[in-house]
C-alpha cells in the first residue's frame, strides 16, 4: 500500500510518499480501507519535533473509511461498515489498522471527509467545554484560535448550548465568517489588542470560560479570565515549556484545565458523546468546514499548508 512516512524529525523535507507492507489485523483490531485523513495539530508537532520510534513511521491520528477486515475477537464491526477512528499513529495510509474501541459507526449521510475530521475536532472542543469547564447557557465564553477546526468546533457547540461566544483570529474574512456561525464579536487580533478588547465587551467582568489551544496566547487568556472562570488549555503544539504566573488565578479562585485528548477517546463517556456528535452532524444541527484538500501523495505540500496558511478550517487528505 501506499503511505506518507518519516525516519527523523527535520522539517517537512522529512516526509515520504512510498509503498510500505499493508498493516497487519490483530484480535481486536479492524482494517480500514481510508477514505478521507485529517490533518491534526498533533500530526504537524510530532513530524516537526519528535523523531519517530521505528523506521517508515506512518504519520497521522485520525482519518475515516470502510471496513475491509475485522479481527478475530470483533463482533460490533463488520466488513463494509463505514467508521471515522483514531489511533497514536498511521491514518496517512491507504490502509489502517486501528483497535475497534478507537472507530464510530457512521450515519449515511455523513461524508468520509467531514467524518475524518469531526473525531478530533468536535470532539475536543465538546470534551472542553463542557466534560472540563461546565459551560452554561448565557455564561460568557472566549475562543482562541477560533479559525482552525478546534476553533470552529467550539464556536458552533457553545452558540448552540445559548453561550455568548467571544471568538478570536486574524484577517477580516475569517472573522466575518465566524460572525456567520453565531459569534456575538469576534475580535481581528492584528488590529487590535485581545486583552483589552476582551475587557471592553465585557465591561471589564471577564468570560466564564476560555478555551486556548495555543500556548503563545494562554497569557492573555488568564488575563480576561473573570472571578472563579475556567480556562482550558488543550494540544499545545510548541516546543517549550509553557511559562505562567498562577497567583492571580488562585485569588481570583479560578480553575485551570489541560486536555489532551488522545488519552480520553476511548473512554465510553467520552466515546458516546463523540457518538451522538456524528449524529447532530447528519442531521445538521453542525456541520464541518474544510478549508482544503489535498492528494496523499501531496502530503508534505498539505503539512506546509495547514503549517503556514491561515486557514478556515482543516485540512484533508484523500489517498
Amino acid at each position: 500500500m501506499k503511505a506518507v512516512v518519516y525516519n527523523n524529525a527535520e522539517g517537512l523535507g522529512v516526509l515520504e510518499y512510498k509503498d510500505v507492507p499493508d498493516p497487519s489485523v490483530r484480535s481486536d483490531d479492524v482494517l480500514i480501507e481510508v477514505e478521507a485523513i485529517s490533518i491534526e495539530k498533533g500530526d504537524v508537532s510530532d513530524r516537526r519535533q519528535s523523531a519517530p520510534p521505528d523506521l517508515s513511521w506512518t504519520v497521522g491520528l485520525a482519518a475515516a473509511g470502510v471496513v475491509r477486515a475485522v479481527g478475530s475477537c470483533i463482533e460490533n464491526r463488520k466488513v463494509g461498515d463505514r467508521v471515522a477512528a483514531f489511533d497514536v499513529q498511521g491514518s496517512h495510509a491507504e490502509l489502517w489498522a486501528v483497535p475497534a474501541t478507537r472507530t464510530w459507526l457512521l450515519p449515511d449521510q455523513v461524508a468520509s471527509k467531514d467524518a475524518a475530521v469531526m473525531t478530533m475536532s468536535f470532539g475536543t472542543a465538546n470534551h472542553c467545554l463542557f466534560a472540563r469547564c461546565g459551560l452554561l447557557r448565557g455564561e460568557t465564553v472566549l475562543i482562541q484560535a477560533a479559525a482552525g477546526g478546534l476553533g470552529i468546533a467550539a464556536v458552533q457547540l457553545a452558540v448552540l448550548a445559548g453561550a455568548n461566544v467571544l471568538a478570536v483570529a486574524s484577517g477580516a474574512l475569517r472573522c466575518k465568517m465566524l460572525y456567520a456561525l453565531g459569534a456575538y464579536h469576534v475580535i481581528d487580533r492584528t488590529t487590535c489588542d485581545v486583552v483589552s478588547e476582551v475587557l471592553r465587551v465585557t465591561g471589564n467582568r471577564g468570560v466564564d470560560v476560555a478555551l486556548d489551544p495555543n500556548e503563545t496566547t494562554l497569557r492573555d487568556s488568564m488575563a480576561v479570565l473573570a472571578p472563579e472562570g475556567r480556562l482550558v488549555f488543550v494540544g499545545s503544539a510548541g516546543s517549550t515549556a509553557i511559562e505562567v504566573d498562577l497567583r492571580r488565578s488562585m485569588q481570583a479562585n479560578q480553575t485551570l484545565f489541560g486536555v489532551s485528548m488522545g488519552a480520553v477517546l476511548e473512554k465510553p463517556k467520552v466515546w458516546s458523546t463523540v457518538d451522538s456528535l456524528f449524529k447532530q452532524l447528519a442531521t445538521q444541527r453542525i456541520k464541518v468546514l474544510i478549508d482544503r484538500t489535498f492528494p496523499l501523495s501531496d502530503a508534505a505540500i498539505a503539512h506546509r499548508y495547514a503549517e503556514n496558511t491561515a486557514s478556515f478550517g482543516p485540512v484533508v487528505l484523500t489517498p
